[in-house]
């Protein structure tokens, strides 16, 4: 099966399809920052959970792979572990990453790879990594939103970008938070952006800050976290023409789980056809609001 078909391809028994492999692991990650050895058996615990349908791939960056590779021979898992790698290690360093991977078959199995765009998202680059990338295995890119890096260009730009990324066939990724206040999106700009990328015919991913289902205030930092449950809610509406930033700012859970509830079967596999999954440092938060929402 590849990748694309494997990823679609419905939760166990009692999965509701808006929320099948929608949860990739990235404990590896910040704020989290697990042990390696922590993180690889608590992925593996969680396949054994009633909610493991939830659950997606496991993230590692291309330079903790002999890291990853060492603790996984240790652990002897009963089948590979599907894998998305994180590119930190520059464009050049993709095809000796991959070829660690795929050497490793008893152990891991490639996805999906994931990198950060430079800040000119141009023609000859998508290439190069279309190049190196096998055509079975998901590419995702992430454009640099202005607020990153001043290079980055105009809001425009940024979305221009997004949708040259779709056009060669890769993942748009939209990063929602992380340790610094640029790196939350604002209301207008993740509206903007489900605007575009309910029309590239590719699916996107999210990533970092959605720890939890809601749309909340984190009162240690200050930071205005988004929820996935209102991504999710807005990428409904984005495709039904409604209004996506009211589903964007809203802090109310039984309104949004009822509308997440009411969504037809075909509603919630377009939605997933769009927002196809985003990575957590946590596996059990997620599950835990989901559970208290009674979505799951």
């Amino acid at each position: 099966m590849s990748s694309v078909a494997e990823l679609r391809a419905p939760g166990p028994r009692g999965t509701p399809p808006l929320l099948a492999r929608l949860v990739d692991d990235a404990a590896l990650f910040p704020p989290g920052n697990a042990p390696m050895a922590d993180a690889l058996r608590n992925h593996l615990q969680a396949r054994t959970e009633s909610w493991s349908g939830v659950v997606g791939l496991f993230l590692c960056n291309a330079s903790r792979l002999p890291e990853l590779i060492t603790e996984l021979i240790k652990i002897k898992p009963v089948k590979p572990v599907g894998l998305s790698l994180v590119i930190d290690t520059g464009l050049s360093a993709v095809p000796k990453a991959i070829s660690i991977v795929e050497s490793r078959t008893e152990l891991l199995a490639l996805r999906m790879v994931e990198m950060p765009a430079p800040s000119e998202v141009d023609d000859v680059w998508l290439e190069r990594v279309s190049e190196f990338v096998p055509e079975d295995v998901i590419r995702v890119i992430e454009p640099r939103r202005p607020s990153q890096n001043t290079e980055a260009g105009t809001s425009s730009e940024w979305l221009d970008s997004v949708r040259r990324v779709a056009e060669h066939g890769s993942w748009p990724k939209l990063r929602c938070g992380g340790q610094t206040p640029e790196a939350f999106p604002s209301v207008d700009e993740v509206a903007d952006f489900l605007t575009v990328a309910s029309t590239t015919g590719v699916p996107f991913k999210a990533t970092a800050g959605l720890h939890n289902a809601l749309r909340h205030r984190d009162e240690e930092t200050g930071f205005n976290h988004h929820g996935f449950l209102n991504l999710l809610v807005a990428t409904a509406r984005t495709l039904s023409g409604k209004d996506a930033r009211e589903a964007l700012t809203s802090d109310d859970p039984e309104a949004l789980a009822a509308e997440a509830k009411a969504l037809p079967e075909a509603a919630a596999h377009a939605v997933r056809g769009v927002f196809a999954s985003y990575g957590s440092c946590s596996l059990t938060e997620p599950v835990e609001d989901l559970e208290g929402l009674g979505l799951l």
